[in-house]
């Protein structure tokens, strides 16, 4: 089968071995899929994987293991990307996200979804509904992690939230709150960027506007991937407020996190959300994430994808198969 993969080089290759379906799983046929900020970073050594890339998919389950469960044959599904092991705490309390043992889809220990075919355990998969076309449901996984943010941190009516980040995880975080009726100023440093943000009610202020607004939000939201991000973030934050870091930043030193201890911050780590109330907000028409599209490309211009998604402007790439 053709497959766009990883291995000392991002390649797309046509003869790849398919998948074999195991117990409580199910082969799904890719139709869409989304080029992420982190299958960029796994094609720069993130996590040692080597493979199918692809977390951010649609699809139509083409076979079952078992036939006790040959109702979801045919039907448009989208899943959740970490297979846990079934057997652990974490997994018994509902969060395969954080099992030990666990794959997940084309960043660790399971094949991604960047081709024809692949599996999932049934478990994991959630159908699409009619009224949502599978350019929408493509975006389920980036706006689940947004709306994580909710599960985790209790935003009170009165709170003054500020969002850093007007790339596609930090527009992503700004449908999903601006959906749930949440006053956030979003701060960023593009203005067309920032106008998608505004089109869904949201107050947006560019970064250099935002001198002398340092300690004056009860919650700010990290989304901007870098050490400087970080560091402006916490600089918005009063004090016993909660910072909320929704990017992974790796720097190895240079950090000050004195500020945290000094105004007692609360400081919330934020990675998977739950697929099905944003398939909701989806299905309701609360959430437009068709601004956020910069191009759909054949899944045969997987590599020149990747080229585009590496472009300052772009937002969200999605291949269709």
């Amino acid at each position: 089968m053709k497959a766009l993969i990883f291995d000392n080089g991002l390649k797309f290759v046509e003869n790849y071995k398919e998948p074999v379906l195991k117990e409580g799983e199910a082969l799904i046929k890719t139709t869409f899929a989304g080029v992420c900020n982190t299958d960029e970073e796994i094609t720069k050594g993130y996590m040692g994987y080597k493979g199918v890339l692809g977390h951010e998919f649609t699809g139509v389950v083409e076979k079952v293991y078992d036939e006790a469960h040959k109702t979801w044959v045919g039907k448009r599904v989208v899943g959740e990307i970490n297979a846990g092991c079934k057997t652990c705490e974490w997994c018994a309390k509902g969060l395969e996200r954080h099992c030990p043992n666990r794959g997940t889809l084309g960043i660790w220990q399971k094949e991604g979804c960047f081709s024809e075919y692949f599996t999932l355990p049934l478990s994991n998969l959630l159908e699409i509904p009619d009224n949502v076309s599978d350019e929408e449901a493509v975006f389920i996984e980036p706006l689940a992690a947004a709306y994580e943010i909710i599960e985790q941190v209790h935003i009170k009516p009165a709170d003054k939230v500020a969002l850093l980040g007007d790339g596609k995880l930090g527009l992503s975080i700004a449908l999903v709150l601006g959906a749930l009726n949440i006053d956030i100023t979003h701060i960023g440093k593009h203005q067309n960027k920032l106008d998608i943000s505004a089109n869904a009610g949201n107050k947006t202020l560019l970064l250099d506007n935002a001198k002398g607004l340092e300690q004056s939000f009860d919650i700010v939201i990290e989304a901007t991937g870098s050490k400087g991000g970080f560091e402006t973030s916490l600089s918005l934050v009063k004090p016993r407020g909660i910072l909320v870091l929704k990017s992974t930043i790796a720097a190895k030193e240079g950090l000050n996190l004195a500020p945290v201890v000094i105004n007692e911050i609360t400081v919330v780590g934020s990675r998977c959300g739950q697929f099905a109330p944003v398939m909701r907000l989806l299905e309701r028409g609360a959430v437009n994430v068709r601004p956020l599209i910069t191009k759909i490309m054949p899944f045969g211009e997987g590599i020149e994808a990747f080229e585009l998604n590496r472009q300052k402007d772009t937002l969200k790439v999605i291949l269709k198969f």
